[in-house]
């Protein structure tokens, strides 16, 4: 249950005739830009007018968004291949900012915006920040990074876009963050789900929970799962919210869910989604998974047709219980990269997730999973933590709970793996992204 039971949530729809119109209507929005878009980037990039030529393509055969098909796909290789602005639709002057991906070796992914791209990606965030009921009164604590990673930055917009307060925190010094959520009344924060977790855990033990006036978390930039969700919710009372984006396409709010938590709305007015097989790149049903795949509408600086973005789902696009229209997409089962084949068997660090947090009390959700290759066998082990009594009760308690959640997760996973129980605080917490796997097979 949320905190402020007494102020009701109400959800503002910054733009009914594009959140609840029907998909005429969004099929004819889409289709108008997605020709304005084409035509920009045949006569302005030089490498999608070559794609395109190879493919046999020209801007007068995309008559409307079902021909998305007909066009090129673009991955994030052929973003670094054309580093930094290559790629750009627009003269160098027209551009306002840029921003990149956090990553701390090669070349960064590296995306322009002009003005408008930037209005746009505000008003995104914004429209994600009302479906968890906030507005002008509230007081956004952002602790994603700022810098070039997009994550800071795009909820200090979306807070700006709605006439809410940012408290521009960016990520470390958790005893400050505890103070300034405290000090400066927050009503909301926005970090990674395990740098939510961290936090919840920190404040718990610091007894400072029951002063705070945080009543919603805006959570992303990482797979997690509803069993995350309701233990950050459980340690601190509020309501945690799924948002999703990457730098290529805009960056967060791109996506997010409402107070149904039934999926995250895609702001499809803005980004088309496919969702495809990765193996044959057929389009999926509803309901069946695949690689998400991003087409920007509106974006002037730099464009994307057809962005492989790696991410796993299945989508959707009945009515929600919310009165929105908008194509859904669930959580994330993780990506095409992350995931890990163990002796023939597909993995995720999601399904440890899951396991781990069905098991009730004693073992905590943080974990690491290590591949090794030995006798040209893999072997995969995985470090849990584990309640600090286990280590103080006797040496045959220990290794039941071992065994125990071995088995749990060689249910989940299909393969065997090595459990190591380690202490509480063993494994590394993250202030941006979770690290969850380490690979030392070099395939």
């Amino acid at each position: 249950m949320a905190k402020n039971e007494s102020k009701p949530w109400v959800e503002t729809i910054l733009d009914p005739k594009v959140e609840c119109a029907s998909r005429d209507e969004m099929s004819a929005l889409q289709s108008e830009r997605l020709k304005d878009v084409v035509r920009r980037v045949y006569e302005r990039v030089p490498f999608y007018q070559k794609k395109m030529k190879e493919m046999g393509v020209e801007p007068g055969d995309i008559r409307g968004i079902e021909d998305i098909g007909k066009l090129p796909f673009t991955t994030k290789e052929d973003v670094r291949a054309n580093y930094p602005f290559q790629l750009l639709a627009v003269p160098n002057a027209d551009v306002v900012r840029v921003q990149g991906t956090s990553g701390t070796t090669g070349k960064l992914v590296v995306m322009p915006y002009s003005q408008k791209d930037v209005d746009v990606w505000g008003e995104c965030c914004g429209r994600g920040l009302t479906m968890a009921g906030l507005g002008r009164e509230d007081r956004i604590h952002v602790c994603y990074g700022y810098g070039l990673f997009t994550g800071g930055m795009g909820l200090d917009y979306g807070a700006t876009h709605i006439g809410a307060m940012a408290i521009p925190m960016s990520s470390g010094n958790t005893k400050r963050q505890m103070m300034c959520m405290e000090d400066f009344e927050a009503t909301a924060i926005a970090c990674t789900p395990s740098y939510a977790l961290h936090l919840a855990e920190a404040m718990a033990e610091a007894g400072v929970v029951d002063r705070l006036k945080i009543r919603a978390g805006i959570h992303g930039a990482e797979p997690w799962t509803e069993e995350m969700r309701k233990k950050i919710e459980s340690i601190l009372h509020i309501d945690c919210f799924d948002i999703y984006g990457l730098c290529e396409i805009t960056g967060p709010g791109v996506a997010m869910d409402c107070i149904h938590h039934k999926g995250l709305h895609v702001y499809e007015d803005y980004f088309y989604p496919e969702v495809l097989n990765p193996a044959t790149d057929a389009p999926c049903a509803e309901g069946e998974t695949g690689e998400l795949v991003f087409t920007t509408l509106a974006k002037e600086a730099l464009p994307l047709l057809r962005y492989r973005t790696k991410d796993l789902t299945d989508i959707t696009r009945d009515k929600c219980d919310c009165g929105r229209t908008l194509a859904r997409f669930n959580k994330f089962t993780g990506r095409t990269d992350d995931m890990k084949v163990i002796r023939g068997v597909n993995v995720f660090p999601t399904q440890v997730e899951t396991a781990l947090l069905s098991m009730g009390g004693g073992v905590a959700p943080h974990y690491l999973l290590i591949v090794d290759r030995e006798d040209n066998l893999d072997v995969l082990t995985v470090l849990v933590e584990v309640d600090e009594r286990y280590f103080s009760d006797e040496i045959r308690k220990l290794d039941e709970l071992r065994a125990k959640v071995a088995r749990v997760l060689h249910d989940a996973l299909g393969v065997s793996v090595n459990v190591k129980l380690v202490e509480p605080k063993t494994i590394d917490r993250s202030e941006g992204k979770a690290k969850r796997v380490i690979d030392n097979r070099n395939l």
